[in-house]
Order: C-alpha cells, then structure tokens, then sequence
C-alpha cells in the first residue's frame, strides 16, 4: 500500500520532462478515513477539483504549446493523487507531441483516473491572449470578523461547534481563516472555507473557533475536508450540508475539494481572490 511516507513529497527530485505516468503517486483514502469513523459506506458524495497552471507540450510540428487544465476526481475513488508526483507527471508531458489538444486531454484522464482508481475528468482550457481569467467570490455569510477571542490553534476541536436545536435556517457562511499543514513538509495551506446547510443554526463563533483550531493540524486537503465535514454533521446535526475548500496554488496547482450529503449541485469553477 503507498504510504505518504514513500512519497516524492518533501524529497530532492529530479524534474524528467519525458512522459512517465508512473511518477503520479496515488494514496488510499481509507485510513485517514477510518480515523474519523468513516467506513466503505461514504455520507457524502463529491469532488475534488484540481486546477494546473503550468502544463506545456508539443504540437505535431514540435511548436511548444501552453494552456491551464481542469480535473475533476471523485471522491468515491481508492486513491487521493499526491500533488508533488501530479506536478511532476505534468511537467513530463513538456517535450511529448501530441496532434492535438484533445489527444493530450485523453491521455492525462487516462493515466490520472488509473491512479486515482475512478474515472477523472480533465478539460484542457486555453490561455487568454487578452485579460487574466474571472475571480469569482464564493457566496456566504462572512464570519471571519466576530468579535471572538481564540486560544487554540489545534488540534481541530469539534466540541466548539454547537447548534441551537430551536431555532432551524438555512445559510452559507464563509471564512478565509482556514489554514493547516502539509503532512510531510509542514508548509502551510491556506483555503477560503465555504460552509453551506440546513437545519439547527449552527453557532458562527463556535464554528469560528473550530475553523482556526485547524492552524497546527497537519493532513491533505482532501483528508481536512472530510473532518470538517464529518465533524459539523456529528456536532450539529444539519439536514443537508456541504463543505467547499478553495485552497491558495502551490507549484502550479491548486486544489478544491467539495463535499455533500447529497442534493448539492457540484461546485463551479471560479478562481477567489487568494488563488
């Protein structure tokens, strides 16, 4: 089993721009998934969405091509990809010739879905000549200016999320304040948090305090994702709840994992102002 241990993550590495889709490295979601008490039987369904910036090739008459990409992976496969290894992956499709954009399309949802062990999909999206792409602002309730002293900076603590049983609603609230820490490397992420539900109003404090408790904790984004998720649902008990991180770009990508208890329309794809 591939462990994060065995990665390229934090590692020297050379960067080999000769097509090789055995340098994507694929990690079981299950055990970090049984650390918080879920089993095959997933209560969400979602997605994660990966945006790469830097992705370069070949045209038939050997002219360099350049273009950004969108993948989406579901988050009912076996395997989160290692963002290190997909940085490298792509790096090496840099000096391969491909007819066309669409061949190279196939191939990178070919070897991504092969290693993520579910069908992934992968839209190329051409450069701008003019102009940068359309920031779009998540919609919520910002929560990031409640009056609210906090001392605890991890690890996460769920019993600060509280809901009031009386009193149901349905909102999005919205926080720029997530921030946790690569596994290996201990590099910060830092994510735009959208927390979107129905049911007993949750406590905008006590989410407030739980959201910063994430400051010292150390997992991927997926792995962060799915605790809060988990964490809102066992502690407040909404309805309906979906979870959306948009998470600042390293080494070219960025990543974006939604999560949902089912009715929720997957997310779009615009850039926040961080990204």
């Amino acid at each position: 089993m591939s462990t994060v241990d065995d990665s390229p993550l934090g590692r020297a590495t050379a960067y080999p721009d000769a097509y090789d889709p055995a340098l994507l490295y694929p990690i079981p979601r299950a055990p970090k998934r049984a650390e918080i008490g879920i089993g095959e039987a997933l209560p969400f369904t979602g997605t994660d969405l990966w945006n790469a910036y830097e992705l370069g090739w070949l045209d038939a008459r050997g002219k360099p091509r350049v273009a950004m990409a969108e993948f989406r992976i579901p988050a009912d496969s076996p395997n989160i990809i290692e963002s290190k290894s997909f940085k490298l992956y792509l790096n090496s499709h840099a000096q391969a010739r491909y007819d066309n954009p669409d061949a190279l399309r196939q191939r990178l949802a070919e070897d991504l879905g092969a290693a993520a062990g579910a069908p992934v999909s992968a839209v190329i999206v051409p450069c701008p000549v003019n102009g940068a792409a359309q920031l779009e602002g998540l919609p919520g309730d910002g929560i990031d200016d409640l009056p609210v002293a906090i001392d605890h900076y991890g690890p996460p603590r769920p019993d600060f999320l509280r809901a009031d049983a009386e009193e149901p609603v349905e909102e999005t609230l919205l926080s720029h304040l997530l921030k946790s820490n690569c596994p290996v490397t201990g590099q910060p992420d830092w994510a735009t948090l959208q927390v979107r539900y129905a049911g007993p109003k949750i406590d905008r404090a006590g989410l407030l305090r739980y959201i910063v408790s994430f400051r010292g904790h150390s997992d991927f984004h997926e792995q962060c994702v799915e605790r809060i998720f988990t964490d809102i649902t066992r502690q407040c008990a909404p309805r309906r709840l979906s979870v959306y991180a948009r998470y600042t770009r390293r080494g070219g990508l960025d990543i974006n994992p939604f999560r949902s208890s089912g009715g929720e329309v997957q997310p779009g794809n615009g850039r926040v102002v961080r990204q």
